[in-house]
This record gives structure tokens, C-alpha cells and sequence, in this order.
């Protein structure tokens, strides 16, 4: 499983890419890898305020459903709306073509509680046991 060094991660499966005042989400390797081939991505519109650890959109393989939970709390200020057409780019690209939003974090101590790329092997070497 790729887990870059230069991401946060939510033991939910997302990954957080800081970026100046905002921040890059989307999930992981090992989520994808662990939901099979994804159909459907559903995510907020720009300008909705997302809630910490409160679902924020969906991602629908073959095998399931599951929620995207916010990593931290702040406004969408840009959607990837390529995922509409191609949520394939989940499977294929989950840290480059597959990021699913961008937020203006309200919160920034939320940042402080993100798992490091060590953090979060551990937590998925744990799963996968």
C-alpha cells in the first residue's frame, strides 16, 4: 500500500494535504483497495460547511457504500468534479487525480489531531491482522 510521507491521515481512510490556508481530501490506498472498484462518488457542493467527523459524501463500489468522514471542519471551497465522470480515478490515482475536496479549514487544531504516514501504517497494519 502507498502511504506518502508528506500527507496527514484520518483513521477513517482519508488522506489531508495541506495546502497554504486550505487543505486537499480524499482517501486512501488502502480504502480504495479495501472497497474494490468504485462506480459512484458523491460529494458536497463548494461553499457547504462540513462538520468534524460527520459524513460529508459517499463512495460506492461494487461491493458497498461508504460515508466520507470529514477529517476537520471548514468550508468546501472547490469540488473535483472530474470523479463525476470518472470515479475509476479512485482506484487508479487515490492521491493525485482522486482528491475530492478542498476546505477552508474553520478549525485548526482539528489538523492537530491527523495521524503522520507512520501513524497510519500502524493503524493499517492493525486492520489488516
Amino acid at each position: 500500500m502507498s502511504v506518502p510521507g508528506d500527507l496527514l491521515y484520518s483513521e477513517e481512510h482519508e488522506w489531508i494535504k495541506k495546502e497554504a490556508e486550505q487543505v486537499r481530501i480524499g482517501i486512501t490506498d488502502f480504502a480504495q483497495d479495501e472497497l474494490g472498484d468504485i462506480v459512484f462518488v458523491e460529494l458536497p457542493e463548494v461553499g457547504e460547511e462540513i462538520e468534524l467527523d460527520e459524513p460529508f459524501g459517499s463512495v460506492e463500489s461494487v461491493k458497498t457504500v461508504s460515508e466520507l468522514y470529514a477529517p476537520l471542519s471548514g468550508k468546501v471551497i472547490e469540488v473535483n468534479e472530474d470523479l463525476e465522470d470518472n470515479p475509476e480515478f479512485v482506484n487508479d490515482s487515490p492521491y493525485d487525480k482522486a482528491w475530492m475536496i478542498v476546505v477552508e479549514p474553520s478549525d485548526s487544531s482539528h489538523l492537530d489531531r491527523l495521524l503522520s504516514a507512520e501513524q497510519y501504517d500502524a493503524v493499517t497494519d492493525q486492520e489488516e491482522d
